[in-house]
């Protein structure tokens, strides 16, 4: 294996060096002060990421994780629940609900468009009785490169009076998102994508209606019970042992973030996205997502003349040190995908868009590589 590679998948993605030196910090007590006050700094600065003043929880888990503490912490067996997927991550979501008991009516999209929030709302209009007791909707799915409308999708949903709960896993710190502004009552993500960190952490934000759902739902937890999580918090500690330093990490990630401005952070994922969305179509290849609502995390790209994009990945991968990532689900042999989030920016995109139009044509495949470095230059500059 090469000792060094340009991992653009669209996580885990490249952790910031200064971030990994924090990753060999000395173990602490996890019950003792210093834990306390490292966990309310993260909490706090957690929270201005999120954009809420509500409560942001931080969970050892993964990304699915947080994504099914939002499902058993809100609803009970047998509730209707309206699942919007327009790929792979949108059908997980809807599944977690399935297993738990719930009824879950999916809102099927084509693969590559993003939810269109005028059916959202006519659906919900149509739900006399408030039968639909949550909405789940996947913010960023990266599966397809597409970003959901989701102020446009929360209004419609807080006009009904349902809950929503969103799986912001490949969108938080790098696309718009105002959890307390829109109205959004669960906001499920993780570590390992813009937020600069290894696999590892959970982070969910909760509101009040989602606390005052808390107390009624019947679903089973244990591990991902918010009400235990939020015990704890307030005690400076977690119910479970919690992984340090992943949370080191964050410490580190969090006070880039603050350096920086948030927003700021999401105008430089749109400027490489689109960098990178620019070259990729002046190399002459096509690209896969609704240039609508194209995503700032995750460039998905047909496969070269319809075919499977293995052969191409593994030799960029083996001979340039470039790993891309092919398509998911049923896209799994139609497309591939550039991940652009986090710590990847102009550079690594650039270099990306070389090594890729090397790449087609050792397979004999026409490539455009100056036009697309030139294109992508242009955006940048």
């Amino acid at each position: 294996m090469r000792e060094s590679q340009l991992l653009l998948i669209p996580g885990p993605t490249p952790v910031p060096p200064s971030v990994l030196r924090a990753h060999s910090r000395p173990m602490i007590n996890h019950r003792g002060p210093e834990f306390a006050s490292l966990q309310q700094e993260l909490v706090d600065g957690l929270k201005g990421v999120f954009c809420t003043s509500g409560d942001v929880l931080i969970l050892t888990c993964s990304g699915t994780g947080a994504m099914e503490t939002a499902v058993v912490n809100v609803l009970s067996p047998g509730d209707l629940v309206l699942g919007m997927v327009i790929g792979a991550f949108g059908d997980r979501f809807a599944k977690i609900a399935e297993v738990y008991g719930a009824r879950v009516e999916r809102m099927e999209v084509e693969w590559g468009k993003a939810a269109d929030p005028s059916r959202v709302a006519e659906r919900l209009r149509r739900d006399k009785n408030k039968e639909i007791k949550a909405v789940v909707c996947t913010h960023n799915e990266s599966s397809t490169g597409v970003t959901n409308p989701l102020k446009e999708i929360a209004q419609a949903v807080r006009e009904h009076g349902a809950l929503l709960l969103v799986d912001a896993v490949s969108s938080l710190g790098a696309i718009e998102l105002r959890t307390d502004d829109w109205g959004v009552d669960i906001v499920a993500s993780a570590s390992q994508k813009a937020l600069m960190n290894p696999p590892g952490l959970g982070l969910v934000s909760v509101s009040q209606r989602a606390w005052e759902a808390s107390k009624k739902a019947k679903m089973p937890r244990f591990y991902f019970d918010i009400q235990q999580a939020k015990s704890f918090q307030e005690k400076g500690q977690t119910p479970w042992t919690p992984a340090l330093p992943q949370m080191y990490g964050l410490q580190e990630a969090l006070s880039q973030f603050k350096e920086v401005g948030l927003e700021a952070m999401w105008k430089r994922h749109a400027r490489v996205a689109e960098a990178a969305r620019k070259g990729v179509a002046a190399m002459g290849l096509k690209l896969f997502a609704d240039p609508a609502y194209a995503s700032n995390t995750v460039t998905a790209i047909h496969n070269p003349d319809g075919k499977d994009s293995a052969p191409l990945r593994k030799l960029l991968r083996e001979k340039y040190g470039l790993v891309l990532a092919g398509g998911q689900a049923k896209l799994s042999d139609k497309i591939f995908r550039i991940g652009h989030m986090g710590f990847v920016g102009e550079t690594e995109v650039l270099s990306a868009l070389a090594c890729l139009g090397m790449g087609l044509k050792e397979l004999g495949f026409e490539a455009d590589t100056q036009a697309a470095l030139a294109a992508a230059h242009e955006t940048l500059r």
